[in-house]
C-alpha cells in the first residue's frame, strides 16, 4: 500500500529509481528517530496550545465583606488564583454609591463614596485591580445598580426628578424586602450620569473590561413618568402610551430607546480605551426583555457585547438545560464568547456542590466558553457543606489553570443595525 501511495504521488516508476529507495529508507529512518524523540518528553514540553476557558466570580457587598477588608481581598484574589480561577466581577456601583472615589456622584450625591467602614481611606478598585493582576487575574468591575437606586438614599433624594414610575404615579419597586427606585433611561441628564460614571471607571482604573446586567434597562411596568410619556407623545403624533405596560408595541419603544443608549455607552467606552470588554450578565433572553426591556439578543446581534455570561439559576436541570439550547443562546455562540452564570448559594439558598459541577458539567459539554459563580461568599463560606469539601469540589473541577480566553479576537466594528 505504501509503495503504491508513494507511487501515485510522486508519478509510477518513483520507487524503481535505486536513489530514490536509498533517499526513502534514510528519511523513514531519521523521522523515526525525531518522532521517538519528541514522544520521550513530558507532554508539557511539546508546547501544546492550552485549551481556554472562563472561570469567574462576582464579588459582592451583599451578605459578604470581601471588598470591604483589604487583607482579606488580597487572600482571596490569591486563592481564586490557586483554583485556577482566571477572572473576578467586584461590584464598583451598588446602592446608589460607588465602591471607589468618585468625582461624579460627589457632584450629584455630595458622597463620593459609599459610607462603609471598611472602605473608608481605600480605593478597593484599585486595590482590586492591582492584587488581581498580581495573581494574573482579569478584573472586570461589574456596574450592578444599573438605573436602580435605594428609595432612600441620597441620589433618589437629591434628583427625584430624574425617577420614572407606574401609570398610577408610583414608584417604589419591591426588591425582596427593599423599597427601590428606578432612574429614567430615557432622560439626557440621567444618561449624562450614568455614561460619565461608566467613563470614568474605564479612564481612571486599568480594568479589563466593565460588564452590565439587567439592571441596565428597567422594569416593564415603570416610564409613565411625565417626561418619558411627553417623548412617547412626540414620537407619535399626540398619542399616550398604553395603559397595558406589556402591549408589545410600548415595549419594543421602550427597549429601542435602552439600546440606543447601549450603543452610546459601548461606543464611549471603546473611545477611551479600545480593548476594555463590554460584557453583560443578563437573564434569559425571554425575561430581560419582558420584565426589564433589556433586548441583549439585539445588542449581540449589532456587536454591542463582546462577551455574554448569561445568569441561569436553576435548580430543575431540565430548565437549565432548555436555556442552555435557545436559539438566541446558540446564535450568540457562533459570534462571541458566551458563558453561563452558575448560582453557587444565596445567604438564605443553599446549593450543593453535587449540582454545580452537574452544572458546569452540562455546559462544557455543549461547548460554552465557560462558567462564572454567584456569589463569592457561597463558594465555600456561607454554605451548609464543609469547607473542605467545596474547596476540593473546585479544585477537581478546575485541576489545572486554562488561559482566559480573548475576547477581542476577530472583533469587528459594531454593526449597529
Amino acid at each position: 500500500m505504501m509503495e503504491f501511495l508513494l507511487n501515485w504521488c510522486f508519478g509510477f516508476g518513483w520507487l524503481n529509481s535505486s536513489n530514490h529507495r536509498k533517499s526513502l529508507l534514510a528519511g523513514i529512518f531519521a523521522l523515526s528517530i525525531a518522532m521517538t524523540v519528541m514522544l520521550s518528553f513530558p507532554i508539557q514540553a511539546q508546547n501544546l496550545p492550552q485549551s481556554t476557558e472562563l472561570r469567574g466570580v462576582w464579588l459582592t457587598n451583599i451578605d459578604s465583606n470581601v471588598l470591604f477588608q483589604r487583607d482579606r481581598l488580597k487572600s482571596s484574589l490569591k486563592q481564586l488564583k490557586d483554583l485556577n480561577f482566571n477572572v473576578v466581577y467586584p461590584t464598583v456601583w451598588n446602592w446608589g454609591y460607588t465602591l471607589y472615589p468618585s468625582r461624579v456622584t460627589k457632584r450629584v450625591t455630595g458622597i463620593s463614596l459609599e459610607p462603609e467602614p471598611g472602605l473608608k481611606g481605600r480605593d478597593m478598585l484599585k486595590e482590586a485591580v492591582k492584587e488581581g493582576h498580581k495573581q494574573n487575574l482579569k478584573v472586570i468591575p461589574w456596574f450592578e445598580f444599573g438605573f436602580m437606586a435605594p428609595a432612600d438614599s441620597e441620589l433618589a433624594k437629591k434628583r427625584s426628578y430624574w425617577l420614572t414610575s407606574r401609570q398610577d404615579g408610583s414608584k417604589i419597586w419591591k426588591e425582596g424586602t427593599h423599597d427601590r427606585v428606578w432612574l429614567s433611561p430615557f432622560r439626557p441628564d440621567v444618561q449624562n450620569f450614568i455614561q460619565n460614571l461608566i467613563v470614568e471607571i474605564v479612564e481612571k482604573y486599568d480594568i479589563d473590561g466593565i460588564q452590565f446586567d439587567d439592571h441596565f434597562g428597567l422594569p416593564s411596568e415603570l416610564g409613565y413618568d411625565s417626561y418619558t410619556v411627553a417623548m412617547y407623545r412626540k414620537e407619535h403624533g399626540g398619542k399616550s402610551p398604553p395603559s397595558n405596560p406589556k402591549d408589545p408595541e410600548w415595549v419594543k419603544w421602550r427597549a429601542d430607546k435602552i439600546t440606543d443608549f447601549m450603543k452610546r455607552i459601548f461606543f464611549a467606552i471603546k473611545a477611551v480605551k479600545k480593548d476594555c470588554i463590554v460584557s453583560v450578565a443578563p437573564n434569559p433572553q425571554r425575561f430581560s426583555y419582558e420584565y426589564f426591556l433589556a433586548d441583549w439578543q439585539r445588542w449581540e446581534r449589532m456587536g454591542l457585547v463582546e462577551d455574554l455570561v448569561i445568569q441561569i439559576y436553576r435548580n430543575d436541570m431540565n430548565v437549565f438545560i432548555k436555556e442552555l439550547e435557545q436559539p438566541e443562546v446558540k446564535a450568540a455562540k457562533s459570534h462571541i464568547p458566551v458563558s453561563i452564570g452558575i448560582l453557587t448559594g444565596l445567604k438564605a439558598k443553599f446549593v450543593s456542590m453535587e449540582q454545580i459541577q452537574a452544572q458546569i458539567k452540562q455546559a462544557r459539554e455543549r461547548n460554552f466558553s465557560g462558567v462564572s459563580f454567584f456569589f463569592y461568599e457561597t463558594l465555600w463560606n456561607l454554605t451548609k457543606e464543609p469547607k473542605q469539601k467545596r474547596l476540593s469540589g473546585f479544585k477537581n473541577t478546575f485541576s489545572r489553570p486554562t488561559i482566559y480566553p480573548n475576547l477581542l479576537a476577530g472583533w469587528q466594528q459594531c454593526r449597529c443595525k
